[in-house]
């Protein structure tokens, strides 16, 4: 019987209640290995710990005016490895938001609300899709 690898999953976000029943919501479902960070500093310093993908609030610095906001993380992130996909999650519901978020090159833009968990995970599961193909091109690539 084949097992399928659990998809590790950074939560970043500074609103602890938010994190705490987002961390729940991916860990009921048992295909995610969830790690929670209140700043971007702390998800930065573990990035060693490779995630498979990062989701990201846009207003880190609602608590703590001194901490990094969720773009300026999102743009470290991407330095340090521009492979990880970055989710970013805002309770803002403007356009302009968004586009600047993808303008840093996240993968996608999620509103909070009561289906973000949904859409995360569709989203998530067809980032798994598609690096599995990528890799399997990568694959056939070599063999040429």
């Amino acid at each position: 019987m084949k097992t399928e690898k659990r998809i590790k999953v950074f939560l970043v976000d500074d609103d602890a209640v938010f994190l705490k029943s987002l961390e729940i919501e991916f860990m009921n479902t048992g295909s995610f290995i969830v790690e929670t960070y209140a700043t971007g500093e702390r998800c930065l310093e573990n990035l060693a710990n490779a995630p498979d993908v990062i989701v990201l609030d846009y207003h880190l610095d609602g608590i703590d005016k001194n901490a990094m906001n969720g773009v300026k993380t999102l743009d470290k992130i991407k330095a340090s490895n521009p492979d990880i996909p970055v989710l970013m999650l805002s309770s803002q519901d403007k356009i302009e938001v968004a586009i600047n978020c993808m303008h840093h090159k996240a993968f996608d833009y999620v509103v909070k609300s009561e289906t973000a968990f949904i859409r995360m995970q569709k989203i998530i599961t067809g980032i798994m899709q598609l690096k599995k193909v990528e890799r399997q091109l990568s694959w056939y690539m070599e063999r040429m």
